[in-house]
């Protein structure tokens, strides 16, 4: 990887990040990371995830089919050579002896050699569930949730379907607006499903696979980080909580636990300090088990209580590190503040954020206890992302109605200083990267919602643009360069925005 450009580095490294080709080598540099991190590390120890790891694949495979089959509607042979690579790796898959679609139940059962069956099952909008090795159900009611959203098909966008075909303003060369369309696209091997582009909250134009439309929910995987910081943020605007608030997890509040330090912007800045183990560490030793970034996936158990009872390993805001123990334990916040105040939980997104800005088509997978899994398993149309995008592009405000605090969206796409400190400029606020290192083709003030397989909602403030791209996750080398592409076309046809 040390010989990557800048460039390519984008593409390939899109969740764990690459320094400029004018700064140290990477393997230099990841020397210098791994000795700071060293310096600053407490002496507390590491427990593997419990079970065997081609189980926990599988579960994952069975939740990966079962989510692209019945709420995406892919067919199960392409979902199976082209979907979700990340928690079940596809080099795996080849295990799995027997498989059944089950089209009546919306269910998925893989079986392994060894006798092991995996199942995984649409439970109405908490979507799809994996469950636990020998059982056949979850632990919580799955509900409807209720939708509080006008007629699409009458209602202009953002709010409904309708676009408006006014005449552009002077400045914007449409013509090639729409080469960056077809650019960005991308070829076939790019696998496409979505890709939308909004000028001042207005959509510039869009493009679909013949596969989906604007209103399928797509795989989004750590897009949905920034859901769940947008969530939080919520709260913290209906005073719940507080960003420089100390973390009230219920499993720290033991006298002496280093872990009350912990506040909740650093939480979402991924500088919690917690003690996980993710592939993308740079010191990640494959030898010391399954990791747990894949776990919190994968256990068909509790989600939260995992991440709320793992140690401590450096200090709060002082080393940054890409761990889904942060979303995991931000998800477990907001089911406590919500709850805490009688609130129903599973209604919560829908009710205060989505209605708000006209998601109807968007719902967040929950782990076999009903926790949201908000570190990666929402799906959301391409337009929904755009919807929640454009609430940033416009400070956190939707329809005159404040909907995140104020400050929210600085802090958001501000760099987090346990990330400067490392010198590694790529890691904001809210679970959103920034554009520091200008590792994208477009201003450094960009920052987006990115998720492993491609996925991306990026916000260029500069040019009052939001740019979404969803695709198959095979498709991301291809369709990451195809993107870029797109970037630098829309970097000339749309002008500057004025001061």
């Amino acid at each position: 990887m040390d010989a990557l450009n800048k460039s390519t580095c984008a593409v390939v490294l899109i969740l764990i990040g690459c320094l400029p080709s004018d700064q140290k080598p990477l393997e230099d540099s990841m020397t210098v990371l791994n000795a700071r991190a060293s310096s600053l590390e407490l002496d507390t120890d590491y427990f593997p995830p419990p079970g065997e790891a081609l189980h926990h694949e599988t579960a994952g495979f069975a939740k990966i089919l079962c989510s692209a089959v019945f709420i995406t509607g892919l067919n199960p042979q392409d979902a199976a050579a082209n979907v979700g690579g990340f928690i079940s790796h596809f080099e795996e898959r080849g295990h799995v002896v027997d498989t059944i679609v089950d089209y009546d139940r919306q269910l998925v059962s893989l079986t392994l050699p060894d006798g092991v069956t995996r199942t995984a099952k649409r439970y109405r909008n908490q979507g799809c569930v994996s469950h636990a090795i020998g059982e056949d159900s979850i632990y919580f009611s799955p509900t409807d949730v209720p939708r509080n959203l006008p007629v699409a098909e009458t209602t202009p966008w953002p709010m409904g379907d309708v676009v408006s075909n006014d005449l552009w303003p002077d400045g914007i060369d449409m013509k090639m607006v729409e080469e960056a369309l077809n650019v960005g696209f991308g070829p076939a091997e790019a696998r496409t499903l979505g890709l939308v582009i909004t000028y001042k909250g207005r959509i510039l134009g869009e493009r679909y696979s013949p596969e989906v439309d604007m209103h399928t929910p797509l795989e989004s995987w750590s897009m949905t980080k920034s859901l769940t910081g947008t969530l939080m943020g919520v709260l913290i605007h209906q005073g719940v909580y507080a960003l420089d608030q100390k973390a009230p997890i219920p499993e720290w509040q033991t006298e002496g636990d280093l872990r009350q330090e912990i506040r909740i912007k650093d939480i979402m800045r991924m500088s919690s300090g917690i003690r996980i183990r993710n592939a993308g560490d740079p010191d990640y030793n494959p030898d010391l088990g399954y990791p747990d970034h894949l776990y919190l996936y994968t256990a068909t158990d509790n989600s939260f209580k995992w991440a709320a009872t793992r140690p401590q390993q450096w200090p709060p805001n002082t080393v940054g590190r890409y761990r889904n123990s942060d979303p995991v334990l931000t998800s477990y916040l907001i089911r406590l503040g919500v709850e805490g105040r009688g609130g129903n939980y599973h209604e919560f997104p829908q009710k205060h954020l989505f209605d708000k800005i006209g998601i109807r088509d968007g719902l967040i997978e929950t782990d076999p206890q009903g926790n949201f899994l908000g570190q990666g398993l929402a799906f959301l149309s391409a337009r929904d992302w755009a919807r929640l995008a454009n609430l940033y592009l416009q400070d956190g405000v939707w329809n005159g109605e404040r909907i995140l605090p104020e400050g929210f969206v600085e802090y958001a796409s501000t760099l987090a200083p346990a990330w400067i400190a490392d010198e590694r400029l790529q890691y904001g606020g809210a679970f959103f990267w920034v554009n520091g290192n200008g590792g994208w083709p477009v201003p450094e003030t960009a920052y987006s919602m990115r998720g492993a397989g491609g996925q991306s909602a990026t916000i260029i403030p500069t040019h009052d643009l939001v740019v979404v791209r969803i695709g198959k996750y095979t498709g991301s080398r291809a369709g990451g360069l195809a993107l870029n592409a797109a970037y630098e076309l829309l970097m000339q046809a749309v002008p500057e925005a004025e001061e």
